[in-house]
């Protein structure tokens, strides 16, 4: 038998979002009556910073919020945001929001770029990296030992170093903000896309507003 103490210690830390990307803004609410129960009132869909979770906030009495822009959601006073009503699904998202969020999920790879380089210069087993490579469009069995060679000479140090290294991967950023919106998208059926969850949370209940 593996004891409680072993068994949490196997759970992978979630961690709650600090910041997130406003992908669309409704002042007066949702028009369909059934979107939410907090219709009529403002309310913004976003996506966190941090494991690009969709979110659901409602902004303080008097504020008005713009898309893309980044806002803070953590513990502690907030400066536009009155409250994070919970998780939002992605056949929920607004057409607006829909649009927006290939340019933030982008933005924010691209504004934590260390963070997404050291994924391709990961330092778990030969057999582990294969398989979670293989998992990113645009990568596959076809350059993921081209990868693993040229990181074992030196670690890349930027995407632009990546590219340079390895002509082949003309968009690492791309490829990954890709990723991203597939396991956002978890209705959408492709190889592996159910079962791992890279750079995302692994579906679970929705928790109540902060």
């Amino acid at each position: 038998m593996v004891d409680n103490k072993k068994r949490n210690e196997r759970k992978p830390t979630i961690k709650k979002e600090q910041y997130a990307v406003v992908l669309d803004y409704l002042s007066r609410g949702y028009v369909k009556s059934d979107m939410s129960k907090f219709g009529g009132k403002p309310i913004a869909q976003a996506i966190g910073t941090e494991q690009f979770t969709l979110l659901e906030l409602t902004p303080k009495k008097g504020v008005d919020l713009e898309i893309q822009d980044t806002v803070y959601i953590g513990k502690g006073e907030r400066d536009k945001i009155s409250r994070v009503l919970g998780k939002l699904d992605f056949e929920r998202l607004t057409a607006t929001s829909r649009i927006e969020l290939d340019y933030a999920i982008r933005d924010i790879v691209e504004a934590n770029e260390a963070k997404y380089v050291e994924f391709f210069n990961t330092t778990e087993s030969v057999s582990t990296r294969l398989h979670t490579l293989e998992l990113i469009p645009g990568i596959g069995k076809k350059y993921m030992w081209d990868i693993i060679n040229a990181r074992e000479e030196k670690p890349f140090e930027s995407f632009k170093d990546i590219t340079e290294r390895l002509p082949t991967l003309t968009d690492p950023a791309g490829m990954i903000a890709n990723r991203v919106k597939q396991e956002l998208d978890r209705n959408v059926s492709r190889r592996g896309k159910s079962k791992y969850y890279i750079f995302t949370q692994a579906p679970r209940e929705h928790k109540n507003s902060r």
